[in-house]
């Protein structure tokens, strides 16, 4: 069976080809660059991991619950149509909200694989051509890690979300070498962050958790990265160039705001579109989740100097205003500690297994002996 096979609704076509403008930039001088680039570049390459082997793959996903998160937290609960469905087709349920969100997920890492591979290409200083190329690999297995899962666990897809298409499609199509930053590393990426973050520490089921777990790991990194290069860069913009990638921003922004939403899995399930608009706007759940999800965007905004009066207006329309105070360093720290306590625990428990296994051999061959 093919992916086509998989998509709850098979796509237009399944190559998707976005034209691209933009210089290839190559740099002459080796022996020069950013230690904090390069300490990230390093770090880059210590980090590396293979998602066959780190991920324990056997553990067992139950598709009509894969993340074991409350119904409560779904926006058709407590609707009419809720009441009308059988446990079966509350399974099925939850099952495409989660093909739904992984799906999203899996189409944006193919979007930041493409977009750090595109800054590889056009960034003009060697320290950021390195780490991106890091980048190009960790994106490359993230991709990868949520394939599989979709395929082997969960045994279905949804398309990629039409606004989150067309946020990817602006940011590729920009000739301006910056702009895969802003568009991935700082929106996409972040966003990602944080809807990744909250399903981790939601979720009672440990293949999921694990893969969003490691993958975190990495993404604070990527981000870290865009902080860094747009920092020093954006601080030598003119007035009218901060501008346009503030406007760059806030249309991005309410893009992914308004297409957090899932309303292709309601509309799978018959509910009618301004019906289910009108569910999801009174989850409480996906209110707090909407929020939570600009935590790492906004800071990060405006730590790389874009914070323009017609921005913070933007944010302040979108409740988020307040979220420009968090501390970016200490998300990050949490989320790549996390990920080593997860590592700690996981290969404790394997060692125990083995040694209690050796004790048991040994119990066992003693008493053949005595026998």
């Amino acid at each position: 069976m093919s992916t086509q096979d998989r998509y709850t609704t098979p796509p237009d076509s399944l190559l998707w080809q976005v034209p691209a403008d933009g210089a290839a930039r190559f740099s002459w001088e080796y022996d020069d660059g950013r230690d904090r680039l390069l300490a990230l570049y390093q770090k880059g390459k210590d980090k590396q991991w293979d998602g066959a082997k780190r991920i324990d793959w056997e553990l067992e996903v139950d598709p009509a619950d894969p993340l074991g998160t409350p119904d409560e937290v779904l926006p058709l609960h407590n609707t009419r149509h809720w009441a009308r469905l059988t446990e079966r087709d509350r399974g099925e349920l939850r099952k495409h909200y989660t093909s739904w969100q992984f799906s999203q997920f899996l189409h944006g890492e193919q979007g930041a694989m493409v977009c750090a591979a595109r800054i590889v290409e056009s960034v003009p200083d060697l320290d950021a051509k390195f780490y991106s190329a890091t980048q190009t690999m960790d994106e490359a297995r993230h991709a990868e890690i949520y394939g599989r899962f979709l395929h082997e666990k969960i045994g279905m897809l949804y398309p990629i979300n039409d606004n989150l298409r067309a946020l990817l499609g602006d940011t590729l199509r920009d000739s301006r070498w910056d702009m895969p930053y802003l568009g991935m590393q700082v929106l996409i990426e972040g966003l990602a962050l944080a809807a990744f973050g909250m399903i981790r520490d939601t979720t009672t089921k440990p293949l999921p958790r694990q893969i969003l777990t490691y993958v975190m790991q990495d993404e604070a990194r990527h981000v870290a990265f865009g902080r860094m290069a747009l920092r020093d860069y954006y601080r030598g913009l003119t007035d009218a160039e901060r501008r346009e990638r503030e406007e760059f921003v806030i249309e991005g922004c309410y893009l992914m705001r308004d297409r957090l939403r899932g309303l292709e899995v309601l509309e799978n399930f018959g509910v009618p579109r301004k019906e289910a608009e009108e569910y999801t706007e009174q989850s409480e759940f996906l209110h707090l989740f909407r929020k939570l999800l600009f935590s790492r965007i906004v800071p990060c905004v405006k730590d790389i100097g874009l914070w323009g009066e017609r921005l913070q207006k933007a944010y302040l329309d979108m409740g988020v205003f307040d979220l420009g105070d968090a501390s970016l360093d200490l998300l990050m720290t949490q989320d790549e500690e996390m990920a080593d306590r997860l590592d700690r625990e996981r290969f404790a428990a394997e060692e125990r297994e083995r040694v209690a296994e050796v004790a048991t051999a040994i119990a066992e061959g003693g008493a053949g002996g005595a026998a």
